[in-house]
């Protein structure tokens, strides 16, 4: 089968043949008909996040057909679609796992990383992880939600209940995020480079009640913030821009060097957090959350012949909504 391979970290991205793999005990075999093009990818590629085997195969936004089910297996049938996350295993006895924390289990395996991706024709998936994608939407369009969708879901969780929600860097997660917000009757503030007005005026055309420049104030004080662009620059930007008692959510795996800041911007109760990774009842909240209420996302498929094309403009910020690869195109 054809399949991107992560050879070693800073080299480009290699497409070549391999054997198709076998679904093992408790897994499936999927034909996978799209997978997202995810940040994530472009730090493992680039080494900022460590990959335990290589050669690997990226990809964690995998949408395909279960076209076989290993010993033991299950919860679903031939023919079903399914999506594969980015949390691929966890080990369910240690103390995170055992509190319900299972996106922070020590011992998790991650799809992309530590066990074959997307970027491939075929891959294999434990079927515990895997989520069940709501009929209707097509593969290419579902594929986002697998990371961009999940994680944002997470934060805006993690933010709290506040109306007013500012989102930093308006790429695959926060156009995705941005609607779930608006839907759940929350006004949502975009922040983007300054002279980027193609994403301020996306992200107007997605509901956002207001867009601009990242390193200035909002209109009003908001409520609270979630940064997705990994630059740490925009921690303190955020922290200003909201109110007593807010809170900043950095979404991101991977952040450049938060610069220093004065104990102000923290002071009156403001909170500053990360999110990592997501757990399997995410999944199945925001699927539901999807099937129930209109979520649109906005996508650019390639071959996967052009997957380094797409990493590209993911890395130049000329991306608005997804990339997502058709690898059996």
């Amino acid at each position: 089968m054809r399949a991107a391979f992560i050879d070693r970290p800073g080299a480009p991205l290699r497409l070549g043949e391999c054997e198709p793999p076998k679904a093992g005990p408790g897994e499936v075999l999927i034909e996978v008909d799209a997978c997202g093009v995810c940040r994530t990818d472009l730090h493992l590629l680039d080494g900022d996040i460590a990959t335990p085997t290589l050669p690997q195969i990226p990809g964690h936004e995998i949408v395909g057909r279960v076209v076989a089910c290993g010993e033991g297996a299950h919860r679903f049938e031939p023919g079903d679609c399914v999506g594969v996350p980015w949390l691929a295993w966890t080990c369910g006895e240690c103390r995170q796992c055992r509190a319900g924390r299972e996106n922070l289990c020590p011992n998790a395996v991650f799809t992309g990383q530590g066990r074959a991706g997307g970027y491939a024709e075929m891959t294999t998936a434990d079927e515990r992880y895997c989520l069940e994608i709501p009929e209707g939407i097509p593969a290419a369009e579902a594929a986002p939600l697998m990371c961009a969708g999940l994680i944002g879901y997470r934060s805006l969780k993690l933010a709290g209940d506040g109306r007013r929600l500012g989102l930093y860097g308006f790429g695959a997660a926060a156009h995705i995020v941005a609607q779930v917000a608006t839907a759940q009757g929350r006004d949502v503030y975009a922040f983007t480079r300054k002279a980027d007005t193609d994403a301020q005026n996306f992200a107007l055309g997605l509901g956002a009640r207001w867009a601009g420049d990242a390193m200035r104030p909002a209109p009003e004080l908001l409520d609270a913030a979630i940064i997705f662009a990994p630059a740490g620059e925009l921690v303190p930007a955020a922290l200003r821009a909201v109110g007593p008692g807010g809170s900043v959510v950095c979404a991101g795996i991977h952040m450049s060097e938060i610069p220093s800041m004065p104990y102000a911007l923290i002071w009156q109760e403001r909170v500053l957090r990360s999110v990592a990774n997501l757990t399997r009842a995410d999944g199945a909240e925001f699927m539901a959350f999807v099937r129930d209420n209109p979520v649109t996302t906005h996508v650019r498929t390639s071959p996967l012949d052009r997957a380094a094309d797409a990493l590209g403009r993911l890395r130049a910020g000329r991306v608005q909504g997804a990339e997502v690869l058709i690898p059996r195109q």
